[in-house]
């Protein structure tokens, strides 16, 4: 668990560095420029980093059902071996879907000038640049990723499923707290996660509000991010404690 907690931290700390230092930058000198070599960086790293996460945050939903579900056979279908094989399948699927996005989108022509409605390169606001009858073939594996997240993302609810069943046939009170304290944060990520990024992506065409979008790309893009670690460090007394005291302090 651990071991795929410092992978999801290395994305985490990946996916602020490649969009607000570059923002807060362009912040303070009052401008909205960015080269289109840093363009194709950001939505490069960017999708690399969301994809290796969301990969993760599946394989650790496996780790929850192991662990819970099948705890005697933990080592075995666990092991560190195991871990490290399905940490690289996740860093390996992020970059190569990755690499056939980024190279999908940027070999578009932009017929509709060169000004992104967002504070970094994303690339629905890059497709609306592009010509009309040009972007057909980046729609399409569009598609295609969204059926491979909704795979993913069943995997991890039937995994919930299989782990809550198991937890309810817990006999002891202090059993079933341990279990779900061990799993809540995991799947308070995974929401988090998930519904911001429906949010930002499925937002009705007839709210075109600008403030909006930038809203919502700032709640899918940041939020998760800054908020992962806290989320998974609530488990800790010290730093519950200490928070605590902040909030009696100011409240």
């Amino acid at each position: 668990m651990y071991f795929f907690l410092l992978n999801l931290s290395v994305t985490d700390i990946g996916c602020i560095s490649t969009t607000v230092p570059k923002a807060m930058a362009n912040s303070l000198r009052d401008t909205r420029a960015i080269s289109y070599t840093g363009c194709v960086d950001q939505v490069f790293f960017f999708v690399f980093l969301i994809v290796t996460e969301f990969c993760l945050l599946t394989v650790m939903a496996y780790d929850r059902y192991v662990a819970i579900c099948h705890p005697l056979h933990y080592g075995t279908l666990l092991g560190s071996r195991a871990c490290v094989h399905m940490a690289a399948a996740a860093w390996a699927s992020g970059f190569l879907y990755s690499v056939l996005h980024t190279a999908s989108t940027f070999s578009l022509p932009l017929c509709h000038g060169n000004a992104v409605d967002q504070f970094f390169c994303e690339i629905p606001q890059i497709l609306k640049l592009s010509c009309s009858d040009a972007y057909l073939r980046e729609i399409e594996l569009i598609v295609v990723s969204a059926l491979l997240f909704f795979v993913c993302f069943v995997f991890i609810v039937v995994s919930y499923v299989q782990i809550f069943r198991a937890v309810l046939r817990i006999p002891s009170q202090q059993g079933r707290h341990k279990a779900f304290s061990t799993c809540l944060p995991h799947l308070a990520v995974v929401s988090l996660f998930v519904f911001t990024g429906v949010f930002a992506y499925l937002k009705p065409p007839s709210i075109p509000s600008l403030f909006l979008g930038l809203v919502l790309t700032f709640l899918y893009s940041v939020f998760p991010p800054v908020l992962n670690p806290f989320i998974y460090s609530m488990r800790n007394q010290d730093l519950k404690d200490a928070m605590w005291k902040l909030m009696t302090k100011f409240f």
